[in-house]
């Protein structure tokens, strides 16, 4: 599934914090596509009240405190770019599959109800590609954003 240009309709899209991490903290290559889309608003990041507690709790840990001093980046920051662009729901009824870590479900569920993308490099949500479909979500669909 790709982002076409501003006039198409955004896609929906769930980001877990590790892709939160790589768009804003580790300024990951791989994610250029993906935060563009976010701030041009062709993508509708979708998200809870849990999520952003879930970042800031993950913005403290020491060695992401670490990566923020190197790059003279505040937590704050990070918060104001989930702020900014995070479309705020209410946490989200449980979805029909359980994720083992259960610190991944809100952001199953949260795509699940809103059959949206989902964004995720953890394992557990990886091992779940196929009845995550089964639910109408696409699981790191490709995202590029024409020339």
């Amino acid at each position: 599934m790709s982002v076409g240009a501003s006039e198409s309709t955004p896609v929906r899209r769930v980001l877990d914090t590790n892709i939160v991490l790589d768009l804003w903290v580790f300024d990951e290559p791989k994610a250029t596509d993906l935060r563009t889309s976010v701030e041009t608003g062709n993508t509708h990041w979708l998200a809870t009240a849990a999520m952003r507690e879930e970042l800031a709790r993950v913005l403290a840990y020491p060695q992401i405190v670490k990566r923020l001093t190197h790059r003279q980046l505040p937590a704050s920051a990070v918060l104001g770019h989930f702020d900014q662009y995070a479309q705020l729901h209410a946490d989200a009824p449980k979805a029909p599959y359980a994720c083992k870590d259960a610190d991944d479900q809100k952001f199953i569920d949260l795509a699940v109800q809103h059959s949206a993308a989902l964004h995720s490099k953890d394992a557990q949500v990886l091992c779940m590609k196929k009845r995550l479909e089964r639910c109408g979500v696409a699981l790191n669909p490709v995202t590029t954003i024409p020339a």
